[in-house]
């Protein structure tokens, strides 16, 4: 069983620092990240991407639990097992409701995979 908060077991612990008012996250892929390809699974980059762009959606609601409700990628470039991924997002629009967000995951100066989306604030009723 994952640790509280972690992502899933299978995917490792991110890294997480604050920059300014906001927050990057990242991760080291490894061999057990791999597709049959050779290549880190998009799935696996799309696990990363929904998880740190959860936490800035979290955090804009102001640590209201939120759920993924939308959840576009764009894969730009492959990542092999062994890079350094890091993910920069950024809110654009909240409502009482929602928060939307879109961010890149690079890899260096790399982009390897665009995304946005939309989460839902829940609160108690």
């Amino acid at each position: 069983m994952a640790p509280a908060g972690a992502m899933p077991a299978s995917a490792g612990l991110p890294w997480t620092r604050r920059y300014g008012d906001g927050w990057r996250y990242a991760m080291l892929t490894g061999p057990e990240h791999a597709n049959p390809q050779g290549a880190v699974h998009g799935g696996m980059l799309m696990t990363f991407v929904d998880h740190g762009l959860s936490m800035l959606a979290w955090e804009a609601a102001d640590r209201a639990a939120c759920s993924t409700i939308q959840l576009n990628g764009h894969f730009l470039a492959a990542v092999q097992p062994g890079e350094f991924l890091e993910l920069e997002g950024e809110i654009t629009r909240k409502t009482r409701s929602m928060v939307f967000v879109r961010g890149k995951l690079r890899v260096g100066d790399r982009d390897v995979v665009a995304a946005d989306g939309i989460w839902r604030i829940l609160r108690g009723r």
